[in-house]
This record gives structure tokens, sequence and C-alpha cells, in this order.
């Protein structure tokens, strides 16, 4: 006889949410769309400085939509907000991630270039207005992908938040009296003795009956059943 251990279907409530709700809850709405806003605005920037021709690599710039712009920074504006947008379609976790590694990139492009500010290595025509913007992006870019996320108190229908599962052995379950100790010893050397071809008849006969129940206690109840004692 072989012994086919039992695997227990989780709770609906120990399922995370993200595969109960995918893409449905609040969390993963903000995600989506925060991440489409906000390509939105850095697409329409990168696409006037398109239009606008600029030159690729001029260190001067000129004004679109208040900030300065060449060629260059029109086309990293247009390829971010690309890559902003095939995130969110892709699903919120991915957006998610991408903005929050975009959004430090802002950060570290708004010091990286405030230090080439009016130098000849201010390759992408940053202004201070150019500085300031970035690190508002960048901070909006890390709380909108942070938002449910990253936290120490996680909002109830975030996706992220680690459920607490109900303990498969509650308190009840254990035994409680010398009667139930000695049942609980006495299967599981019954078991061993099934696995490894040694047990008798009545051995067998108590492992059988039990496959049929799942609980601890359900289990110990049908051991002790043959005995005529207890039941717990």
């Amino acid at each position: 006889m072989t012994l086919r251990p039992h695997l227990r279907r989780p709770p609906a409530s120990a399922v995370p949410r993200s595969e109960q709700e995918p893409g449905g809850s609040r969390v993963h709405v903000v995600h989506r769309i925060g991440a489409v806003v906000v390509a939105a605005v850095i697409a329409v920037f990168g696409l006037l400085g398109f239009a606008g021709g600029l030159d690729f690599f001029s260190t001067e710039g000129e004004e679109i939509l208040g900030l300065s712009s060449n060629g260059l920074l029109s086309t990293i504006s247009v390829v971010t907000a690309v890559v902003l947008v095939v995130a969110a379609l892709r699903g919120p976790r991915t957006a998610s991630t991408v903005m929050i590694v975009v959004g430090v990139l802002f950060l570290v492009s708004a010091l990286a270039n405030l230090a080439v500010l009016e130098t000849e290595f201010n390759l992408l025509a940053f202004g201070i207005s150019n500085v300031v913007f970035s690190v508002v992006a960048g901070f909006l870019l890390l709380m909108l992908g942070a938002y449910g996320r990253v936290s120490g108190n996680l909002p109830p229908d975030s996706p992220y938040a680690r459920r607490v599962e109900a303990d498969p052995d509650p308190a009840d379950e254990y035994p409680s009296t010398p009667a139930e100790f000695a049942a609980e010893r006495a299967m599981r050397a019954a078991e061993i003795a099934v696995v490894q071809h040694t047990a008798n008849a009545d051995q067998r006969r108590r492992v059988e009956a039990m496959a049929a129940v799942h609980t601890r206690s359900d289990r110990r109840r049908v051991w002790m059943s043959f005995d005529g004692g207890p039941r717990s």
C-alpha cells in the first residue's frame, strides 16, 4: 500500500489578491494610470522639441513648455514615455517597477546635470527649471511606483500585502490527554511501518481508515476509535 499525502487547498483568503483580482485593485489602477499620465506629459515635451527642429547636441537649448531642451533630450523624453506606456500595458507590477527605476534615474539626472549647468558637458541642455522638473517628476514616479507596495502599513486592497494564513494546526488539533499523546505516537509508528512495508494487519487497517479524513484531530479520532477509547 502507498501513502498519498493530502495537499490542502488554501482558503480564498490565503490566495494572493494579485491572483484573485489581476489588475483590478486600486493599487494596480494607480500604477497603470500613473505610468500613462507621466508618460503623456513627458511625450508632449519630447514631441514639441521634435516639432521645433532643435539642434541635437546643442548645450544651450531652446525653451519648450518652460524647460530648456535640445534634440537629444527630446529623444530621451519620447523613449522614456514609450517605456512607461509599454510597462503599463504589460501589467501593474511591471509599471510599478519601471516607475521606481525611472524615478531614481530622474533624480540622478537632476543631480548630474546640476553639476554641469552652463558648461560644455551640458549635453542635455539642462537649465535650472529642468533640474527642478526632474526632481519633482522623479519623486512623483517613486511615489506612484511604490504606492501600495513599499510601506510598513500597506492598504487593505494592496496585492503586495502579505496575508496572514490560518494556522493549519490550531490549538485544538494538538493532543491534550495521555491517551491522545499515546495515539499520536502509535499513528506515526504505524505510518512509518506502512511505508517500510513492515506494518501488521491492524496498522494497515487503521492507516487506511485515517486516509479518509484530513485534520489532525480527525485522524487521531479515527485511530482511537479502533481502541474503543475516548474521542477528542
